[in-house]
């Protein structure tokens, strides 16, 4: 039975409509993925607090109200927000080059700059640009996470590179964590890892042999303090800001709309943006640091069998139980332990699967994330992530600029019984195909548009270079997806020049848009309404009729059904197609 009360009438507009879903069975669901998600990212989030060079408490602080203010003002059910890897690393290696980490500096700055990624979201989101977030391609993200997993690596290695008691803490924490996953899939290995490694440390501790531990975390919740706001320091972290959000809002929008492809929803990017910009913005009055959606909190949700986003509150309410009744509990976590804990996210963020695939399929791409891997390691994280995704954006465009002119033709003779479809004579296996010596069949694909205007019109310079070229040219322009004034140009040169050769240009199934852009600009009018055809057999009936009966009379090729009716040899009737 649903939750009574009127608030669900209100509710639905500002959180979505699974308020109205909310029910004891759905509560019940939830509070279980809640209890299993804040026994997850309790060595998580001290992880990768202490990976971002801050005080480990405030990795706690940050999968607390962040993650509330996202859950209920974000675009997913299932996505749980907080601090992840990705961007741990990439503030703590924007801001190292700026102050020394764990100063009073070092911390003022990532507050600063959570507050600037914050204003920067939710800006996005206000003006509806939080699709720009798709831009970031597959490629970049790829050699970003698997820069960022040998860094992480590297780190959690110097870590424990002190002495033999860190490395053996280490390794027990790694080897409990790999056994025991074979049992807990949905993350509660990490938290086994976590206790053998803490246990080893105390019996080494028993053994006079100490190691370090984390340092102290307070029995309270973080006070309201607000971050510098001054233009100065605002204005210093504008590109890191930026970097930030490409990574954040990349690795989210990947999170959500993967989880609402699974479940059949909808995802609003958009809304999505304005709920990161405020878990930013509201974390950054409250020590907490950069938050997004989570890879592994978002799976362990889905998978701990979480309904709605109250799983997400009732997480970070948990969490704020923990740390105000247990957290003398947590100065038992040795450092080694999180070192291995790092350790696994590391092996886990390199995705060799995925690579293999991009290095088999594409080049380019793999050029793409060959080159942001490595700006990772050398360079930074922020000319890697801002560089890689210009490279991305100049390939699509450098693609998009080239689109497809196809030679459409038939790979069989007229008199052929049963269907006889075109097909692309420029990719036949049976060599040379025969085509009218006057009619040109040229298939276009993609978009005409000032940048492809080059390279369309140099395709169609060589079709009519030559002593003897095809004068007409039939363009079936179905898969011509779009068409602006430079490509309308394009296409009135073109009917000028085929009209010079005593030819002439006609179309075949042009779209909607396109067909509009032709009327206002009176290109139709010129070009004759009687030259666009809705199918391929009135295209071919109503162009062979106009060809030229003389060298009709001593062509061999013939290739169309049309040709029957035409001076010369004498052919067999066949079926054209629709």
């Amino acid at each position: 039975m649903p939750l009574p009360g009127n608030w669900t009438a209100h509710a639905d507009r500002w959180l979505g409509p699974w308020v109205r879903e909310v029910n004891r069975r759905t509560l019940r669901a939830d509070a279980l993925a809640g209890l299993v998600g804040a026994l997850i990212v309790l060595p998580q989030g001290i992880a990768f607090a202490t990976l971002a060079g801050l005080p480990p408490a405030w990795g706690i602080y940050t999968s607390i109200l962040p993650c509330v203010v996202a859950a209920l003002g974000g675009a997913s059910r299932l996505m749980v927000s907080g601090p992840s890897n990705a961007t741990s690393l990439a503030l703590a290696a924007m801001l190292m080059p700026l102050a020394a980490a764990g100063t009073p500096g070092y911390l003022q700055l990532a507050l600063a700059a959570t507050l600037g990624l914050g204003l920067l979201q939710a800006g996005l989101g206000l003006v509806r640009l939080g699709a720009l977030a798709n831009f970031v391609s597959p490629s970049v993200l790829l050699g970003f996470t698997s820069g960022a997993a040998v860094l992480i690596a590297w780190h959690a290695v110097k870590a424990v590179a002190g002495g033999w008691p860190e490395a053996l803490v280490a390794a027990l924490t790694v080897a409990a964590a790999i056994v025991s996953r074979r049992w807990f899939r949905s993350g509660q290995h990490l938290l086994i890892g976590l206790l053998v490694g803490a246990l080893g440390a105390a019996a080494l501790g028993l053994a006079g042999i100490v190691t370090a531990h984390v340092d102290a975390i307070p029995k309270s919740l973080p006070q309201m303090t607000p971050p510098p706001m001054d233009a100065a320091t605002l204005q210093r972290l504008v590109g890191i800001a930026v970097a930030l959000a490409i990574v954040s809002l990349g690795q989210t929008m990947a999170i959500g709309k993967a989880l609402a492809g699974r479940h059949g929803e909808r995802f609003d990017p958009n809304r999505e943006c304005l709920a990161q910009g405020a878990s930013n913005i509201v974390g950054s009055f409250f020590s907490c640091f950069v938050s997004s959606g989570s890879l592994n909190r978002s799976l362990v949700n889905e998978q701990a069998g979480a309904r709605t986003p109250l799983a997400a509150v009732m997480s970070a309410g948990i969490l704020v139980l923990l740390l105000l009744l247990g957290s003398q509990l947590l100065l038992w976590i040795p450092l080694a332990t999180i070192a291995g804990l790092l350790l696994l996210v590391a092996w886990g963020l390199f995705d060799r699967s995925h690579w293999q695939r991009v290095m088999r399929l594409d080049r380019t791409e793999t050029a793409i994330a060959g080159g942001t891997f490595a700006a990772t390691l050398l360079v930074s994280l922020e000319v890697a992530v801002i560089g890689g995704v210009a490279a991305s954006l100049v390939t699509y465009l450098y693609r998009s600029a080239r689109p497809a002119l196809r030679s459409m033709g038939f790979d069989v003779p007229p008199g052929h019984p049963g269907y006889r479809p075109f097909i692309v004579i420029d990719e036949s296996t049976q060599g040379a195909l025969p085509e009218c010596p006057q009619l040109k069949l040229l298939r276009m694909e993609g978009s005409v548009y000032f940048g492809a205007v080059p390279h369309v019109a140099e395709h169609l310079h060589r079709l009519r270079e030559g002593p003897a070229p095809q004068r007409h040219l039939l363009v079936m322009s179905k898969s011509m997806s779009a068409l602006d004034l430079a490509g309308a140009d394009l296409w009135e040169a073109e009917r000028i020049r085929r009209l010079a050769l005593g030819g002439d240009l006609y179309f075949h199934r042009p779209r909607a848009q396109v067909m509009d852009l032709w009327r206002r600009s009176g290109f139709l009018d010129r070009l004759g309404a009687d030259h666009v055809f809705d199918s391929k057999p009135a295209a071919l009936a109503g162009i062979v009729a106009r060809l030229d009966e003389g060298i009709c009379s001593r062509c061999t090729a013939r290739i169309f059904s049309e040709c029957a009716g035409r001076p010369g040899p004498p052919t067999d009737h066949g079926h054209d197609p629709a």
